[in-house]
């Protein structure tokens, strides 16, 4: 770093003459020993061998799936050190650099003779320091050995160790470590963390006149800081352009604009997107420097902007969460997991989107999966909407109100609650909670309570990241594949939610979701809800390619009058789905076995559900699988080299014929059978399902082990 005589510098100027005249003799005399090799030797021997910064600690750098910078952390000693090379630095950069600090950087071995000469010359001409005789390299040995006095034995071991260093690295190496550690004022080193401080942006795409400061600032960092002292900053900034003009890179009207152009004031945030992901990343991989996110930070941000605007027209007290995935990989494109990380109001360090809150209705599309999938309901199959008692739980609608008579189609569209308790009371409340937590995402009960009907209207808590995951499976025709947020995370194995055709069923029925005010209807598939005591407003949608989870709340938990699902969070989902890079995707076309008909031309059990009371279940007991048990375990039996012996499934009640699927296939049995069995291919999770001529129907899940 070339020292100019100006205002920055304290010493009288013979005090400074007589100083850089010693540097010049010492910096002479290494040159005049390394003209051997037994000089190069002997004074390699002397100093030991240099640090080449290959244990140099540097800020931890979290990045996006494009490589771009989401989150860089501080040094242990509390400096801004983002590592750096010749290919992230501007070129006009590179070329003031060069032009100004050493022009033979790349053909001399570390000491330049010329250029001492040259400022030896000027410095006896001139009376002053003209130019410097230090090249980049020996810069770059006094930053990997720092030395706070200035003497004859610190220059000459400068100039020792960059011949070492011109000795064991290449020109890029020594270029990045010093584009890595130059001082820029205060805890600033090298010119992404600079740049990215001054200018808000990284150093591939410079102005003149911001390349040109950034070759001023390491000579006096802190003299010419331009936070502090922008008039000294822009000062040095005009010496330097001075200095390369007249070398026919750049034009005197390029010159000219760089002068003219404002020095900057003032200090920037460093970039703090996702700081939620990065941060668990950095505690998962704590001695890890460089960690890839799936993130896509563009969206990342224009998500986190959204949030933000959309928390501050709703209130000081509440936040919004957000989480958008790639239906096919399970990849996280964006998590917003509070609108500012530094907002201590809204408790804004706190992750919303791990935070286990009440679903509401959201919950409801997978009740009808299973009921869809156990061949009881069809979408368009009539269920009644009426008011009801289950020993002494009465569900009501959230208007208070009742239609009568509709299609499952419209009960699951206007999340009428009647029918989804009925569809829950049939599929059973722990096989809904058996089958989510075998998909990946656990619901966690009230303390001290048994699952039951209200898991209908939310009466437990789940995370907007599994729910957002669950919903994605449903895009995926009935797979879920497990989240991942590092791009080196190895490939995880989808895990089965419901079958293909009840899972298109769910999503043409989502498809056709009446939309917020003043949105388009039919171009996502969504389900919203609104927790007990509007706590929490959710909205979950997806096309063919993303599924973009919602939540809105106080983070504390306390109720927010007016809160809910269709009315807060919805109007979010549709401008997050408006603010993807891509359009809109259709969903995948239907799969083998869907049944398209209207309600007249099903077939006979499906034309209406029958509650058990309709179905006369006290003349015809309900289908009932006897044995085994829900929630089972079962030791396999075998002689050593056999398959296991078959295991029997007894069924009581339903009205014949009888089928019977075994993990949604169908067992080939008699119809009216009561006890059969089947050969399990191993140990693992088995479904056993049994229906009757009513629809009526029966669900197990046992584990073989």
């Amino acid at each position: 770093m070339t020292k100019e005589p100006n205002a920055d510098d304290p010493l009288p100027t013979g005090e400074r003459v007589k100083r850089r005249r010693a540097v010049f003799a010492a910096v002479g005399a290494v040159w005049i020993a390394s003209a051997t090799a037994g000089g190069v030797a002997g004074l390699f021997q002397a100093f030991g061998p240099a640090p080449l910064g290959r244990d140099l600690e540097v800020s931890t750098l979290v990045l996006d799936r494009n490589g771009k910078l989401l989150r860089a952390y501080l040094t242990s000693q509390g400096r801004w050190r983002l590592p750096a090379t010749r290919e992230q630095a501007d070129t006009s950069y590179l070329d003031a650099l060069l032009i100004y600090e050493d022009k033979r950087f790349f053909h001399h071995r570390g000491v330049d003779p010329l250029a001492l000469m040259r400022a030896t010359y000027q410095l006896v001409t001139h009376g002053h320091i003209v130019s410097g005789g230090s090249t980049i390299t020996m810069q770059v040995a006094r930053l990997l050995e720092p030395r706070d006095k200035r003497s004859l034995h610190v220059k000459l071991r400068e100039a020792v160790r960059a011949l070492q260093l011109e000795w064991t690295l290449s020109k890029d190496d020594i270029l990045g470590l010093y584009l890595t550690l130059a001082p820029y004022g205060g805890n600033l080193e090298g010119v992404r963390a600079a740049s990215l401080a001054y200018f808000g942006k990284e150093p591939r795409r410079l102005t003149l006149g911001e390349a040109a400061l950034l070759v001023a600032l390491p000579q006096s960092p802190e003299g010419r800081r331009p936070d502090r002292s922008p008039e000294a900053a822009k000062r040095a900034r005009n010496r330097v352009l001075d200095r390369i003009a007249g070398h026919g890179l750049f034009s005197n009207a390029e010159i000219a604009r760089a002068k003219a152009e404002p020095v900057p004031k003032a200090r920037k945030g460093m970039p703090l997107l996702a700081p939620h992901a990065a941060d668990q990343a950095m505690r998962g991989s704590p001695k890890e420097h460089v960690l890839r996110l799936t993130i896509d930070g563009a969206l990342q941000k224009g998500l986190e902007s959204l949030a933000r605007d959309r928390a501050q027209a709703l209130g000081p007290d509440l936040s919004v969460a957000m989480v958008v995935v790639d239906n096919a990989t399970g990849e996280v494109l964006a998590r917003v997991a509070s609108p500012d990380y530094f907002d201590e109001r809204r408790a804004g360090q706190v992750d919303l989107t791990q935070a286990v809150r009440s679903p509401g209705s959201a919950l409801k599309p997978f009740i009808y999966g299973l009921g869809f999938e156990d061949g009881f309901i069809h979408p368009d199959t009539l269920i009644e909407d009426r008011p009801i008692h289950y020993a002494g739980y009465a569900p009501e609608n959230f208007d208070l109100t009742f239609q009568g008579t509709v299609t499952v189609r419209r009960a699951l569209q206007q999340s009428l609650n009647v029918p989804a308790v009925a569809v829950l009371d049939e599929v059973g409340p722990s096989r809904l909670i058996a089958r989510l937590a075998e998909a990946g995402a656990p619901l966690v009960l009230p303390r001290r309570e048994a699952p039951g009907l209200p898991l209908a209207l939310g009466g437990v808590g789940v995370r907007l990241a599994d729910l957002t995951m669950l919903y994605a499976g449903l895009a995926r025709q009935g797979t879920v594949a497990p989240l991942v947020e590092r791009l080196d995370s190895p490939p995880l194995p989808p895990k089965r939610l419901i079958e293909p055709v009840a899972a298109w069923y769910v999503a043409t029925v989502l498809l056709g979701t009446p939309p917020p005010e003043n949105a388009a209807g039919g171009r996502i598939a969504f389900k919203t809800g609104t927790s007990y005591g509007y706590r929490d407003a959710w909205a979950v949608g997806f096309d063919g390619k993303r599924t973009i989870g919602v939540w809105v709340g106080r983070p504390d938990g306390a109720p927010v009058t007016g809160l809910a699902g269709r009315v807060t969070a919805a109007p979010i989902l549709i401008d997050a789905f408006a603010r993807l890079a891509q359009p809109l995707q259709p969903l995948p076309p239907a799969p083998k076995g869907a049944l398209i008909a209207t309600t007249a031309k099903l077939p006979p059990p499906l034309q209406r559900f029958a509650s058990r009371e309709e179905a006369g279940e006290a003349m015809a007991p309900k289908v009932h699988i006897v044995f085994p048990p829900d929630g089972a375990s079962l030791e396999l039996s075998a002689a050593k080299g056999e398959a296991p012996d078959p295991i029997a499934i007894k069924i009581a009640g339903g009205t014949p014929p009888l089928n019977v699927l075994l993990n949604g296939m169908p067992l080939n049995a008699r119809q009216s059978a009561r006890t059969l069995f089947f050969e399990p291919d191993g140990p693992g999770f088995v479904r056993l399902t049994v229906t009757d001529a009513t629809g009526a129907a029966d669900s197990v899940v046992v584990r073989l082990q």
